[in-house]
């Protein structure tokens, strides 16, 4: 059966993946070689009830984002996310949709970067890959809470404070990117519904969307209220990657400074916190 296949295939190359390569702590006494399931849960935005399920061959179906974070946090080769995707009884994602895949050069550089909140989205704001200490700084994100300009129009509340001014800068920079991206992937269904479901649900996204509004992201800096360290102000860019239309955004502290040392104290209380 294709949902024990895929479970299998899931359950051997966990066990490939070094946790310190994918920034957790590996101390400590450990049976699993690799990733515990409670890791991989945390590294591609899913349940633990659910990875469990996946790999037993408990849950069939499995969506082509969950299928394409899984292929993330297990760092698959081009060549084995196609098979996962076969696996799962799926196509992959081809010309005309917004490329979700992270290439090995990419990971290795997150890789190095394990001390430091670094998150990867693609083309429509939607979260790929986040390490743990992003995580750690942002919170976990499941569901349509992945997806950035979701969350400004019709989540929740987030640890970032705004001003109404950078709000509004942050409203109208999404709303301009996410109508680049529609047009740059016209095929693509996903970015079709997400703009749909926000034109319905929100009436500032509507205004903003029919209103032709106009703006970027820029690098700046944001406050965060952080329940475990306090309050943090960090420094946020976002880099581009040529080819692949990936966002990495990156958090960082001026050394030597108070916000510097409550980082470095959620390095280490927030990723215990995760992986506890």
């Amino acid at each position: 059966m294709a949902s024990e296949e895929f479970g299998r295939t899931v359950r051997r190359w966990r066990d490939r993946v070094r946790p310190e390569a994918a920034g957790l702590p590996s101390g400590g006494h450990r049976r699993a070689v690799g990733l515990r399931r409670e890791e991989l849960a945390l590294l591609a935005g899913i349940s633990v009830d659910y990875v469990t399920r996946l790999e037993q061959g408990r849950a069939t179906n499995p969506s082509e984002q969950v299928v394409e974070a899984l292929g993330r946090a297990l760092r698959l080769s081009a060549d084995e996310r196609e098979h996962l995707f076969h696996a799962a009884g799926l196509v992959p994602p081809g010309q005309g949709t917004v490329p979700g895949y992270i290439t090995p050069s990419v990971q290795r550089m997150l890789d190095r970067l394990n001390g430091t909140p670094v998150a990867v989205s693609d083309a429509a704001w939607t979260l790929l890959l986040a390490n743990p200490l992003y995580v750690a700084l942002m919170g976990e994100r499941h569901g349509n809470e992945r997806n950035a300009v979701w969350r400004t129009f019709l989540g929740p509340a987030g640890h970032v404070r705004h001003t109404p001014q950078s709000q509004r800068t942050l409203e109208i920079a999404q709303v301009s990117a996410l109508r680049a991206t529609a047009i740059r992937y016209p095929a693509d269904l996903r970015v079709r519904r997400l703009i749909m479901e926000l034109r319905a649900g929100s009436e500032r996204f509507a205004e903003l969307w029919d209103g032709g509004a106009v703006g970027r992201h820029e690098a700046g800096r944001k406050t965060i209220d952080h329940p475990l360290v306090g309050v943090l102000t960090l420094d946020c860019d976002i880099l581009s990657v040529a080819g692949s239309d990936l966002r990495i955004m990156i958090y960082t502290a001026e050394p030597g400074t108070p916000d510097a040392e409550r980082l470095a104290l959620l390095s280490v209380l927030g990723i215990q916190t995760l992986t506890g």
